[in-house]
């Protein structure tokens, strides 16, 4: 057993560990389903989840806190996201804030990695590209305390992995998932428009 345990270690530092990892396979396949399905879209038919969000995170979310998850998929479909002002738009009958930020990729060596505990990052380029990095837990350490909701790591380059974010997709990061936000991509025009929504993460 104690060898088993090793070696499954030991793969799991080879390969990186990106995000949570469920070891129920049904309630993986289940939420996998429920996904793909889309009930949860509440009337959203401006993008897709990209394929890197955790989806038994979602699913798990969702059924915890449903009425936030509707109102943010309802106001992100109702709202005209590319003339609407910049700044903090509450979000009618919760305690949910899309931040609308007009913003520029940076050089990722002035970009932090980061991660939080209590909030679940909803993050949607609605104009340009945003690109992302996700980093591996196996090999990142903290690299200061928790302040109040976030975190930053230490982390190796070349186990981090990159994302273009565009219009057609969005993407959510849970406390399980590592982020670097607004990196430089390899476009011309580091320009961008993105709503980010903090979700309360529910244990």
């Amino acid at each position: 057993m104690a060898l088993l345990l090793m070696s499954m270690a030991a793969l799991a530092q080879q390969k990186g560990v990106y995000t949570h990892e469920f070891n129920d396979a049904e309630l993986n396949r289940k939420a996998q389903k429920w996904m793909a399905k889309g009930k949860w879209r509440n009337g959203f038919t401006k993008a897709d989840p990209h394929y890197t969000v955790n989806a038994t995170d979602f699913y798990l979310q969702y059924q915890k806190n449903p009425a936030q998850w509707q109102a943010l998929f309802r106001w992100l479909e109702q709202t005209d996201l590319l003339s609407i002002e910049k700044g903090k738009h509450p979000i009618e009958g919760t305690a949910l804030v899309a931040s609308v930020e007009d913003s520029e990729n940076g050089p990722l060596a002035k970009r932090n990695s980061e991660s939080h505990y209590q909030h679940i990052d909803f993050q949607f380029v609605v104009k340009g590209v945003e690109r992302f990095g996700i980093i591996d837990h196996t090999t990142s350490t903290p690299k200061d305390n928790w302040k109040p909701d976030v975190i930053h790591y230490n982390y190796q380059l070349e186990k981090a992995r990159f994302y273009d974010s565009t219009p057609s997709h969005f993407f959510i990061f849970f406390p399980g998932d590592w982020h670097i936000a607004k990196v430089c991509n390899d476009t011309q025009d580091q320009n961008i428009r993105v709503i980010v929504i903090k979700v309360d993460y529910i244990e």
